[in-house]
């Protein structure tokens, strides 16, 4: 398959809004993959390469040679160069990388320029997500997509099931959990308060539900086989040997061969959580503050599979086989008002938030459905707006990306940065805003810089989930998860919240 043909298709993926338009492309494109393609194919459609790392960033990507005028690449050659871009290491390596990208681009059309700076720099935004993927390869391939989604949760990816479907359903269904073998982790929901989450999964206000402190740590998949243990992060990446704790902890439960679903927390000498990038700098390394696992779901235990019982079941397996010192603190009620309290309480001790469980519901591994339920205090700050990126994919054309900053008076520009979002836009706030910092840029804006500075006026009202110590931006801290609420035309930049006021919700 040409990249052209695959670049063509993922623009009509990201002109439409129609889940069924973006199957049909995508079915449509798959039709035509040669088998040495497929997996390849699968996954750039997805908007992802094969690669983990490729060592490239926008600043590797920044400076293209000039466009080719025809289109003669293969997807089978773009994935042969990234995949001598993966393995460039030691001296020289940036002028090699550099020479790679000079090779490979030189060769790409302008649409497949912009292409590729986006699928290799994690930017491609096209709509077109897993659960759309797998819909296109179970009608292609002819078999049944629940059979493809079962797949790709236990396969940990759509491109293994992607394989498997095209070979029939017999494929697929020999794909099962497997100890040692990483699968796509469950996921939450969201409600506004532990009332709505109750209300959801007991309507009658009889029905028990379990609720779990929600923990703000690295979420933890634990294997073991023997003494073989495997450790791996949310993503999928084997952690194993930079946890030599919590492989510790895996060995000393009384079972041989299990699958564990949790967190991995660092906690301060009194008990509470330390910051979340205390945790996160541990898992990114083999050595630091000690990390302690708490567990909230078992999967697997000694030849048992315990992904399709029920939530009930699965939890007594998990206080027979792990200690409470290990397990996340829970309760199991229909009362609302106990729930609230718990809730309450979780926060006060440190925690994000919590979760709520549907205790009659299977494991629903890569699935983000109604059986969890998340609740999180929201916190908001009005920040000003520093810069604006231009967007990539479906926001071609717009000014997306914005850069966030605090007052601060020490700060030679009365400004300091605290992060960036693209989150919670709307297309009519993506319009607005274009035209809005188009009018407040620094300099003539210019489609060729990649970042528009503008005069810090405009104040945005943000919510986030947290705040992490960072040595990226100069305020020393970052914004977790933050998205736009709304612009705030009725306050001026002198009015926004100030570096202090910030740093005040990281200390609480």
């Amino acid at each position: 398959m040409l990249l052209a043909d695959l670049v063509a298709t993922s623009a009509s993926v990201a002109a439409t809004r129609s889940r069924k338009a973006k199957v049909a492309a995508l079915a449509e494109a798959l039709a035509d993959v040669e088998p040495a393609e497929l997996e390849i194919v699968v996954s750039y459609l997805g908007g992802a390469l094969r690669q983990r790392r490729t060592g490239l960033g926008w600043r590797g990507v920044s400076d293209l040679p000039p466009p080719a005028s025809e289109a003669s690449l293969s997807v089978l050659e773009v994935h042969e160069a990234f995949e001598a871009m993966s393995a460039i290491a030691g001296a020289g390596s940036q002028q090699a990388r550099r020479d790679a990208v000079t090779a490979l681009f030189g060769r790409a059309t302008e649409a497949e320029q912009a292409w590729l700076r986006a699928v290799a720099t994690g930017n491609l935004r096209q709509g077109a997500l897993d659960a759309v993927t797998q819909e296109a390869v179970a009608q292609v391939a002819g078999v049944p997509l629940t059979a493809v989604r079962r797949a790709a949760m236990l396969a940990g990816s759509t491109v293994a099931a992607a394989g498997a479907a095209f070979e029939g359903e017999e494929a697929l269904a020999a794909i099962g959990l497997e100890v040692g073998r990483p699968i796509m982790p469950m996921l939450a929901s969201s409600a506004p308060d532990v009332a709505a989450a109750m209300a959801g999964l007991s309507p009658d206000g009889m029905t028990e539900v379990a609720i779990d402190a929600k923990l703000d740590g690295i979420r933890i998949q634990v294997h073991r086989d023997g003494d073989d243990v495997l450790v791996v992060t949310r993503s999928l990446d084997d952690i194993t040997g930079r946890l030599p704790e919590v492989v510790e902890v895996a060995r000393s439960l009384p079972a041989e061969r299990f699958v564990l679903d949790g967190e991995a927390l660092a906690l301060s000498e009194d008990g509470r959580p330390m910051a979340f990038q205390d945790t996160a700098s541990r898992t990114a390394q083999d050595t630091g503050v000690a990390v302690t696992p708490h567990f909230f779901d078992l999967l697997h235990v000694d030849g048992r599979d315990l992904l399709d019982s029920p939530g009930h079941q699965r939890l007594a397996a998990l206080d027979a086989l792990v200690p409470e010192q290990h397990r996340v603190r829970r309760l199991v009620t229909s009362d609302a008002a106990a729930a609230d309290a718990f809730a309450t309480e979780t926060v006060a001790a440190g925690h994000e938030g919590v979760v709520l469980k549907d205790l009659s519901a299977p494991y629903a591994a890569g699935r983000r459905g109604s059986a969890w339920v998340k609740v999180k205090p929201v916190h908001t700050l009005d920040l000003v707006v520093l810069a604006v990126e231009w967007g990539s994919g479906r926001r071609e054309g717009w000014l997306s990306n914005i850069h966030l900053g605090a007052r601060d008076e020490s700060s030679e520009s009365g400004f300091v940065m605290l992060g960036k979002t693209f989150k919670g836009m709307t297309d009519e706030m993506l319009a607005w805003q274009t035209e809005r910092f188009t009018e407040l840029a620094a300099s003539p804006v210019d489609r060729s810089s990649y970042v528009v500075h503008v005069r810090p006026e405009q104040v945005v009202e943000i919510a986030f989930d947290g705040l992490q110590r960072s040595t990226r931006y100069p305020g020393g801290v970052a914004l977790r998860f933050a998205r736009v609420i709304r612009y705030r035309d009725d306050k001026p930049a002198a009015e926004a919240d100030t570096i202090d006021t910030v740093r005040g919700h990281l200390a609480g």
